[in-house]
């Protein structure tokens, strides 16, 4: 068994202090206030709150780490080195709606490279962390990506375009589809790419797919994905943080899933 590092140790307890927050909102989500911060977007005070317990123990823990975070933005820090990457609630729309299906995630960038992440799962206690080297763990448990080899045998996680997202993005999703579910096990759309992240690496889902996230959806799902022994990959071949179109499996299946993506532009 592995045990986190002193900087990991700290990503997880932020995380579990922010998950009690969240715990407790979730259960009073009626009396939440929400507003929009574009069509389809939503956050609410349960975010602000979650994010203000996140950033006062890791900047206390670790004075002079940035942060980029969901809705407080970049925080330049006096260590340039050492940048947190947070979402303090992953899934809102799921969250608000009163479905037990949202995480925190805590992703560590240092010198530019995804170094360490964690995703917690709230409603299932769930602690999923990740550190270069370290391997990738559900709490005490060792994770690694399915073995499975073809598309047929295989489900697949992604995320669907919502309203406002313009209609080239529902185009593409429907012709993804039209790709994929003859060839695959099954599609599913859960709401929370970091945990959907951290099911590929437990091989919960042999793959995910999905365009235009942000940095903070996916930093610490990376790092889970790799060091449970699978792969990440921009979907076009660009910079995945920075594109946010992100495509993840293991060797056998990456190339053929991302295969499947790009000549489903044939269809467009």
């Amino acid at each position: 068994m592995s045990k986190p590092s002193p900087v990991g140790t700290v990503m997880i307890n932020a995380a579990r202090q922010a998950g009690r927050s969240l715990a407790r909102d979730f259960g009073e989500v009626e009396n939440l206030q929400v507003s929009k911060k574009g069509p389809g977007d939503f956050v609410s005070n349960a975010d602000h709150r979650a994010e203000e317990i996140i950033y006062e123990s890791l900047a206390k823990a670790r004075p002079g780490y940035g942060f980029l975070m969901e809705e407080r933005g970049v925080v330049e820090g006096s260590d340039k080195s050492n940048r947190f990457i947070v979402d303090p609630l992953d899934g809102t729309l799921n969250f608000l709606h009163g479905q037990p299906h949202y995480a925190v995630s805590i992703g560590l960038e240092r010198e530019g490279k995804l170094l360490a992440g964690v995703v917690y799962d709230v409603a299932k206690n769930e602690i999923f962390w990740a550190e270069t080297g370290r391997g990738a763990w559900l709490d005490q448990r060792k994770l690694i990506v399915a073995n499975r080899k073809n598309l047929e045998d295989s489900v697949f996680g992604t995320g669907t375009p919502w309203i406002g997202k313009g209609e080239a993005s529902h185009f593409r999703f429907s012709q993804e589809m039209a790709a994929l579910t003859p060839v695959t096990a099954g599609i599913r759309r859960y709401g929370s790419a970091a945990l959907d992240l951290a099911y590929v690496a437990a091989g919960r889902f042999d793959g995910f797919w999905e365009w235009g996230l942000k940095p903070w959806d996916i930093a610490a799902g990376i790092v889970l994905v790799r060091e449970a022994g699978g792969f990440v990959d921009e979907i076009e071949g660009g910079d995945v943080l920075t594109t946010g179109n992100i495509v993840a499996a293991n060797e056998p299946l990456l190339p053929k899933l991302t295969e499947r993506l790009r000549k489903s532009k044939a269809f467009r």
